[in-house]
């Protein structure tokens, strides 16, 4: 059975491709080249499941979106009270390219806006700008899953045109907040700018941070301490869109980091990691699709991380074999994340003739989840005899679509 999630992604992407404001970032001559009608969603549960949709394989620059694995190693190296001696976690509310630093201290705002992130590359250990670029090179590997590599074409035009960045640098070393020869570590901001990734390698990093750093393919190795993850998202929450990020969580709710390259990264804790690439920006630098790629997901799954979710109880309870059919059973408080366990289940396929899906345990069930459940009873329907027992009429709620029977 295909997944529902992998449709309702294509369906996402169609409805806002014509959306063309924005323009692709210039002052790069490697970026300028991007096809602005590039395209590219993809989303990772902390269950290791993948779904995409248009071109989520492209590789593009990480660009700002590598301050994040440079702050992580940062904080690895240092400690906390180190990183936060030179870089402080308040919202600049500026633009991400402006000189946001304290009066008293000379400390950059936060680790988020460019004069921060270099000040953090400052402070990831080793004796040279290749030495660091390549520990964060690693980390971005790890996370995603497989090795990645710099586009030295991106990394030279990035050099070309960074005499900002180095005047930042010097502002930094001048303040005491760079050890390190300001041309040295622009050079290596830079080159970490320049890592190429795809949507589906920030998703896949993205459900690492949701999952506290635990691994989500690999039996839950630990990739990336708690602490540290726990810090990340907090500053992508209040940091990541640069001065659209107030408005951004007060409407799509989810912890993010955006690069000019027009990537967001955007992190649920607990649930799933979700990466947009469309190179149209929009006055803030932010994707214009990518914007509007989050609102929608966190509207219709209801990922807004100050939705309530009243119980940790999971949602799948037991699937086993009665009487020669399949009972998939649920309970507690049945959510996005709760209804893709059951279908990803259900792509795996059941032996049996006939399924039912049992939600006499379940005391909630969101729109979100009635809706998925809903189409995975449908798509089962096609190879199976397929009923939903549901004593307490929570498939009621939402809209009639039953080509299943509901009792």
């Amino acid at each position: 059975m295909r997944s529902p999630i992998d449709d309702y992604l294509h369906q996402v992407l169609q409805d806002c491709r014509d959306d063309d404001a924005g323009d692709v970032m210039s002052g790069n001559r490697e970026l300028e080249r991007a096809d602005p009608s590039s395209f590219g969603i993809a989303l990772a549960t902390v269950d290791g499941a993948v779904y995409t949709a248009g071109d989520a394989d492209h590789e593009f620059a990480m660009q700002s979106i590598a301050k994040l694995p440079a702050y992580a190693l940062a904080l690895r190296d240092r400690g906390l009270d180190g990183v936060l001696d030179r870089v402080d976690t308040e919202p600049s509310g500026d633009a991400f390219n402006e000189i946001s630093l304290e009066a008293e201290t000379g400390r950059p705002r936060n680790a988020l806006i460019n004069a921060g992130a270099i000040a953090v590359h400052g402070m990831v250990d080793g004796d040279s700008a290749t030495e660091r670029v390549d520990r964060i090179a690693d980390l971005v590997s790890t996370l995603a899953g497989r090795e990645l590599s710099i586009d030295n074409d991106v990394h030279s035009a990035e050099l070309a045109s960074d005499d900002h960045n180095t005047a930042l640098a010097y502002l930094l070393r001048s303040a005491g907040k760079l050890e390190y020869e300001p041309d040295e570590v622009v050079d290596g901001y830079a080159a970490q700018c320049a890592i190429k990734v795809s949507c589906r390698d920030l998703a896949i990093m993205g459900s690492v941070l949701a999952n506290g750093g635990l691994s989500t393919t690999n039996d839950d190795e630990s990739l990336l301490e708690g602490w540290i993850t726990r810090h990340l998202l907090s500053v992508m929450a209040t940091c990541g869109m640069y001065d659209g990020s107030g408005s951004w969580m007060a409407k799509v709710g989810i912890p993010a980091k955006s690069g000019v390259s027009g990537a967001i990264l955007g992190v649920l804790p607990g649930q799933v990691g979700v990466a947009v690439w469309s190179p149209r920006l929009d006055e803030q630098g932010n994707s214009v699709r990518g914007v509007a790629v989050f609102e929608r997901l966190s509207h219709d799954m209801e990922l807004h991380m100050m939705h309530v979710a009243p119980s940790g109880m999971p949602a799948l309870r037991s699937v086993h074999e009665d009487n020669g059919a399949t009972v998939v059973e649920l309970q507690g408080d049945v959510r996005f994340a709760g209804a893709e366990i059951i279908a990803s289940r259900a792509c795996e396929g059941f032996s049996t003739d006939k399924v039912i899906i049992d939600l006499t345990h379940v005391r909630v069930m969101d729109d979100a989840a009635r809706g998925l459940l809903r189409e995975v009873a449908k798509r089962l329907g096609d190879d199976h005899d397929t009923h939903i027992e549901d004593p307490n009429e929570l498939m009621d709620e939402g809209p009639d679509d039953q080509d299943t029977d509901e009792k």
